[in-house]
């Protein structure tokens, strides 16, 4: 399997300083994240100057908040600092936070994502004099586009969770991007399936769109500290409803209704609690170094690319700095038997 890394630094130059460590520690691939306050793009120009080996990517980036051809044009520039290293990831994100953080509407996000993919991907393609667009959802005229060619194909992946998103993804992307509260048994029995019947309905190759699953990631030298750190932030994510089908799969709804009870209390404790043992292992890595390898390889009938996540809900800032020290040294290549 390829190792990567999502950047939770916490800031552009921390995650900057993490990026080259990831590199130096063998991890095949860095992901930027974007948030209200953080800007998805702007920190992988400088990692891309930075290294020289490691994959770049956006993991995610938001979708419907910037125009298709800002999307096209950062993936364009990335793909050039980085010499053909970058990966294209977006994500509709929810209908609150397009609407009350981004101040855009927010409506049939699976074929606006669908088309957005394919609209971006002709953009980034189309090297003449020239670029017209005729969608359900945009139509452009640029009647003097043009660019330089990419360095090779830029891969285009989406996030998704529930069952219209992932069947977008088995359309059009070239990667599912899997949210971090997805089970094992989830991408088992419903991402995968969807996925490959998907593709196969489309006449796309088997595999084309390929799982790369966030995976929380909480080492400890200190076991339970380990599982506590990714207990609160399972609970966090399980306070959203929408993703509360995950829990019905397991029969666990109960699950989710105690994580919302207790948030609504500001109960984080309470929360983290409330997420049983068995349910972590089905979603984390939560554990002491010397099992860290053992729990990465049980997503290897699932995907080539897990993407490692350290939990930052509730985790002081020493806490969460020793837990990234101990996943590069434990999951890295350099330290770790590949």
């Amino acid at each position: 399997m390829e190792r990567g890394l999502i950047l939770t630094g916490g800031s552009a130059r921390a995650d900057l300083d993490l990026a080259v460590r990831a590199e130096e520690a063998g991890f095949d691939a860095v992901f930027s994240i974007e948030f209200f306050n953080r800007h998805g793009f702007v920190v992988l120009g400088a990692i891309a100057q930075a290294t020289s080996r490691v994959r770049i990517g956006s993991a995610i980036a938001n979708a419907f908040t910037r125009a298709p051809l800002l999307q096209a044009s950062a993936a364009l520039d990335l793909d050039d600092l980085s010499d053909g290293r970058f990966i294209l990831g977006l994500g509709s994100a929810t209908r609150r936070m397009n609407e009350d953080w981004y101040g855009v509407p927010f409506s049939a996000p699976a074929p606006r994502m669908i088309e957005l993919v394919r609209l971006v991907r002709a953009a980034i393609e189309e090297t003449g004099m020239g670029f017209t667009w005729e969608g359900s959802h945009w139509n452009l005229r640029v009647p003097m586009y043009g660019h330089p060619p990419a360095k090779g194909p830029i891969p285009i992946w989406a996030a998704a969770v529930n069952r219209g998103m992932i069947r977008a993804c088995g359309v059009v992307a070239d990667g599912l991007v899997g949210h971090p509260i997805a089970t094992r048994r989830w991408h088992r029995e419903v991402t995968l399936p969807l996925l490959r019947e998907t593709e196969a309905r489309h006449e796309r190759a088997e595999g084309a769109c390929r799982l790369a699953p966030y995976v929380i990631t909480s080492i400890a030298q200190d076991r339970e500290t380990a599982l506590r750190g990714a207990k609160g932030q399972i609970g966090f994510y399980y306070t959203t409803a929408l993703y509360h089908s995950i829990l019905e799969l397991h029969g666990m709804e109960e699950v989710g209704v105690a994580c919302q009870a207790a948030f609504r209390k500001g109960d984080f404790k309470g929360m983290a609690d409330a997420v049983p043992d068995d349910l972590v292992d089905e979603i984390a890595i939560a554990c002491t170094p010397d099992e860290a390898l053992d729990r990465l390889a049980a997503w290897e009938d699932l995907t080539d690319i897990p993407i490692v996540y350290a939990p930052t809900v509730g985790v002081s800032p020493e806490r969460k700095a020793e837990n990234e020290e101990l996943i590069l040294s434990s999951l890295g290549r350099g330290g770790a038997a590949a």
